[in-house]
């Protein structure tokens, strides 16, 4: 008799944990401290199997151009390169120029999906007047497929005191970003007239410096003709910059890519 009694209760036990089993667990049951919510932001600018930022097709078109510079400035080696004719691109300006139409052809303004991208020349000596030639660039419109702004600009006022146009272009050099062009005037250590440079890196304000991709800042003449140097990741000073263009007549400007950049189609 005991028998049959344990075994009841044994089958009542079983039953009992089978249904508690079976039974589904709702939300309200889980203790809220476990409980946990997810959720996915559908706008979000982040690679999900990176956490990086993703690159837009503008940031992809800074880094072939800055890519492209640094295999030309392998290339050279340390050693100084030709740039004394027009056609030369180790000239400054035909450097940055150079770069960016080898590069061009994958990209497009968004506004203007079917006009090449073009970079403009230098503003014509007369137009420049009364400050040096080499301070800027023509004015393109983005309708004919220029894809530049001017991000800011620096000249040399005549009316204020030398302190005052320093800090005046130190406002405008810490404005320098990553992939801007950088065009300016003035007497610099390997030269004296128009340079340009392209910026690798924004404005660093721990170091008080900016890092640079150019030509021919830096040169020397063999056999009569003029060399310049290639420079890639070339770390400088702000003061220094400012050093060579904080000159009575002249000046630079920094230009930078619009927003729209697309890849092409």
């Amino acid at each position: 008799m005991k028998r049959l009694i344990r075994l009841g209760l044994l089958l009542t036990v079983l039953s009992l944990l089978t249904a508690v089993l079976s039974f589904p667990v709702r939300a309200e049951d889980v203790p809220e401290e476990i409980m946990e919510e997810v959720t996915l932001d559908e706008e979000s600018d982040t690679v999900e199997s990176s956490g990086q930022k993703e690159l837009t097709a503008r940031d992809a078109f800074i880094d072939d151009i800055i890519a492209l510079g640094k295999e030309l400035y392998e290339k050279a080696d340390g050693k100084y390169q030709r740039a004394h004719y027009k056609g030369d691109i180790y000239v400054c300006k035909n450097f940055t120029v150079y770069l960016f139409r080898q590069t061009r052809s994958r990209y497009r303004m968004a506004e203007f999906p079917d006009r090449e991208l073009k970079i403009p020349n230098n503003l014509p000596e007369k137009k420049c007047r009364p400050y040096s030639y080499g301070y800027c660039w023509e004015d393109i419109a983005a309708s004919d497929g220029n894809p530049f702004e001017v991000a800011a600009q620096f000249l040399y006022d005549k009316n204020l005191s030398k302190e005052e146009n320093i800090a005046l272009a130190r406002g405008f050099m810490k404005q320098a970003e990553k992939g801007d062009y950088f065009q300016m005037t003035g007497d610099y250590s390997g030269g004296k007239g128009a340079h340009s440079a392209i910026f690798m890196s924004d404005y660093d304000p721990e170091t008080d410096s900016v890092r640079s991709l150019e030509s021919n800042r830096a040169g020397k003449r063999i056999n009569g003709l003029r060399y310049g140097k290639v420079m890639y990741d070339c770390e400088l000073d702000i003061d220094e910059w400012i050093g060579f263009f904080c000159r009575k007549k002249c000046g630079a400007t920094l230009y930078r890519l619009r927003d729209d950049i697309i890849f092409a189609e």
